[in-house]
C-alpha cells in the first residue's frame, strides 16, 4: 500500500529521515572501495531513501519528488557506465576490469586501480539504486508512467 500513512508522526519522521538515508547511501558508495559497503549496499540505502516517502507521504507528492522514470533511467545509465568502465582495460590490451592496464601520466598503477574500483562502485550504486526503485514502482503499479 502506498500513500499517506495515517500517523502524522510517522509521516514527519520518514520525511525528515529520507534525505539522511540517501546521504548515507552515497557515503557507503563513496567509501566502499576501501572499506565495508560498496555500490550494492549504498545503492540499496539510497533507494530506501526514495521508497520510504512513497510508503508514507501522499502518493502525488512522493512521485513528484522522484518520478517513476528515475528508476528506469538510473538503472540503465548505471549498467551502461559499468560496462564502459569495465571494458576500457580491454581496449588498452588488458583484461576485463583490470585497471592496471591503464596508463595515466604521473599516476602510479595502485592509484589507477583505486580510481577504477571507485568508478565501478559508483556505477554499481547507480544501477542498484535504479533497479530497486524500479522494482518498487512496478510492484506498486506505477512502473510505466
Amino acid at each position: 500500500m502506498t500513500g499517506a500513512y495515517p500517523s502524522v508522526v510517522v509521516r514527519v519522521v520518514c520525511a525528515v529521515l529520507s534525505p539522511f538515508i540517501v546521504m548515507f547511501g552515497l557515503y557507503v558508495i563513496a567509501h566502499g572501495h576501501y572499506g565495508p559497503g560498496g555500490g550494492f549496499a549504498g545503492g540499496v540505502f539510497a533507494a530506501v531513501g526514495v521508497v520510504l516517502p512513497r510508503l508514507t507521504l501522499p502518493e502525488a507528492l512522493s512521485y513528484r519528488l522522484v518520478p517513476p522514470i528515475v528508476g528506469t533511467l538510473a538503472g540503465a545509465i548505471g549498467m551502461l557506465l559499468f560496462l564502459v568502465i569495465a571494458a576500457v582495460p580491454i581496449l588498452l590490451g588488458g583484461a576485463f576490469l583490470d585497471y592496471g592496464a591503464i596508463e595515466l601520466a604521473g599516476v602510479g598503477e595502485p592509484r589507477v586501480r583505486y580510481l577504477g574500483i571507485l568508478l565501478v562502485e559508483i556505477a554499481v550504486g547507480i544501477a542498484v539504486f535504479g533497479a530497486m526503485v524500479l522494482i518498487f514502482d512496478v510492484l506498486a503499479g506505477r512502473g510505466r508512467e
